[in-house]
């Protein structure tokens, strides 16, 4: 597979980490190093998962993509409505921010797992470039840590100017991200 065609690839793939971490910069304020550490920990994932269904092979990978877009849904919706919970009852607290407590983290676990999960059906792409396994899975995963670091710093930069809670659009985006990848795996 030629460069090129990798790093279209990995684009759209990290458009969904674009996404939601435009959400999170929405409704919360991290360090540098926090935004950086959840870039890394999307970047690993999404480009972990293609490594997982190359070494999968075709058919389990064939099995397992059947239900990704179901479980992407499932997480996306459990977050996503979580954000919109909160929002309805005034209970937003705009300077949380993600640390190293449990529930930070495993939030940061199941975005990384709901947006790079649409990348297990990569792997099986590569299968007939062999040679390109690396290059791929390196790109991708890069590509994901820098839409996940733009799109934090752009929901920051939005979530400053708007003048009602931004968990309502953080939330609202994330449900919309889960029913996207659901659908566009049937139709």
């Amino acid at each position: 597979m030629d460069t090129p065609t990798i790093l279209l690839l990995a684009v759209g793939l990290a458009m969904d980490c674009f996404a939601v971490a435009f959400s999170e910069g929405l409704h919360r304020h991290q360090s540098p190093l926090q935004v950086l550490s959840m870039a890394v920990v999307f970047g690993l994932f999404q480009g972990g998962m293609p490594l997982i269904s190359y070494f999968l092979g075709s058919y389990l990978s064939d099995l397992i993509c059947r239900f990704a877009p179901w479980i992407a849904l499932v997480l996306l919706l459990a977050v996503g409505g979580q954000m919109l919970w909160n929002a309805y009852r005034h209970q937003s607290n705009h300077t949380e921010s993600i640390n190293l407590g449990r529930w930070a983290v495993g939030k940061v676990l199941v975005l990384a797992v709901a947006t790079s999960i649409d990348a297990l059906s990569v792997g099986v792409l590569l299968v007939p470039y062999p040679n390109s396994l690396i290059k791929a899975v390196g790109v991708i995963g890069l590509t994901a840590a820098v839409f996940t670091i733009i799109g934090y710093a752009l929901g920051g930069l939005l979530g400053k100017k708007l003048p009602f809670s931004p968990e309502w659009i953080a939330g609202s985006l994330l449900i919309a991200i889960g029913i996207k990848i659901c659908l566009s795996a049937y139709l």
